[in-house]
């Protein structure tokens, strides 16, 4: 099983603000496929400002 507990954000993968996971279920086989981290909204924050510095950077 394929864990993805990190968020690429700013050029980097970081640990998302909650250690909260899900598991990804594969309806076939009903069984999991991968674990994956839930954001907040501080990760969605930090994203955000991010996509918007590089906006800026590139208008």
């Amino acid at each position: 099983m394929e864990n993805c507990k990190k968020f690429y954000i700013n050029g980097a993968w970081v640990d998302p603000a909650s250690s909260e996971t899900l598991d990804v279920i594969n309806p076939a086989t009903e069984k999991p496929v991968a674990t994956i981290a839930l954001g907040t909204a501080e990760d969605v924050d930090r994203a955000v400002a991010a996509a918007r510095a590089a906006f800026d950077s590139y208008s």
